[in-house]
């Protein structure tokens, strides 16, 4: 494959995405956000068994107990980013959403350096305050116009940038990077429907999944499942391999971009000229910390 084929299907991946905050958003007319969650992932789980099930025949490996522990810790991890997402969307814009989302990309160097003592470049101190004015732009100037929404998609961004962290330390570890994404889908699926059963305990307004509501809710559950997840996942996992893993990172956030675009689109959204211009930052931002170190290079 070429690295110019590569780069469109990582871009291609980034779409998907990008639609995939549309699906997200839409299905929880019809359904609640654990519901969603955990039909999306289940169902992605099940596209991602066999090519899970060939990955672990062919290496003729058996997983022993620190590797399980290993997919736990990253099925954890992205469960919670996934969540808080999910359930963010309740209360935020989709364009709000994406690019707030993709400030995990200026969050994994934040935590290798303070949380694992790695070094990290220097352009990563810039970066994130250009990337925290642009969170304050966002809001419209005022952090107080921030919803919990926002508040927890960026809370959400963190977790996902622990996933990313540890999906590097168990894959390198494991060598069953399609197994270990199998594990994280099934996971957040098996977890998101424990939370749809213990939402009514802690008084959450979880809406009660019937028929009706599960075909209603089916067009977007589907879409998530198999395109957002196990489509644009093996998009991923085939491309990366013929291009840098920088430009593979900006072509893949790009979905905050095609997310805004479809928002615009579909659902008539739209943002205040300093809303643009703080998503301008957050993108501007992300394109810096992923450029920087290939230049310096």
């Amino acid at each position: 494959m070429s690295k110019s084929l590569a780069n469109i299907l990582l871009l291609l991946a980034g779409a998907v995405w990008g639609m995939g905050f549309i699906a997200q958003r839409t299905a929880m007319d019809d359904i609640g956000p654990m519901a969603f969650l955990s039909l999306r992932f289940l169902v992605a789980s099940i596209a991602v068994f066999p090519l899970a099930w060939r990955e672990v025949k062919r290496s003729g490996r058996q997983l022993n107990l620190s590797q399980a522990h290993g997919f736990l810790w990253v099925g954890t991890a992205f469960f919670l980013s996934m969540a808080m997402q999910q359930v963010g969307l309740l209360a935020t814009s989709i364009t709000n959403a994406g690019f707030l989302t993709a400030l995990y990309v200026i969050l994994v160097p934040l935590l290798l350096f303070f949380g694992l003592r790695e070094q990290q470049p220097k352009i990563i101190w810039p970066a994130t305050v250009i990337a925290l004015v642009g969170i304050f732009l966002l809001s419209g100037g005022q952090l107080a116009l921030l919803t919990w929404g926002d508040w927890l998609i960026i809370l959400g961004a963190f977790f996902a940038a622990a996933q990313i962290i540890l999906t590097k330390k168990v894959a390198e570890a494991t060598g069953l990077p399609v197994t270990m994404a199998f594990s994280q889908f099934f996971l957040c699926g098996l977890f998101g429907a424990i939370s749809y059963w213990l939402a009514p305990v802690f008084g959450l307004g979880e809406v009660s999944v019937t028929m009706n509501i599960f075909y209603a809710a089916l067009p977007e559950i589907l879409y998530a499942g198999l395109f957002s997840g196990a489509l644009a996942f093996t998009l991923q996992a085939v491309a990366q391999r013929y291009t840098s893993a920088s430009t593979a990172a900006i072509l893949l956030s790009s979905e905050s971009l095609f997310a805004a675009i479809f928002a615009a689109i579909f659902l008539g959204e739209r943002l205040g000229p300093i809303g643009y211009v703080g998503c301008g930052l957050i993108f501007a931002a992300i394109l810096i910390v992923e450029l920087w170190p290939s230049r310096q290079k």
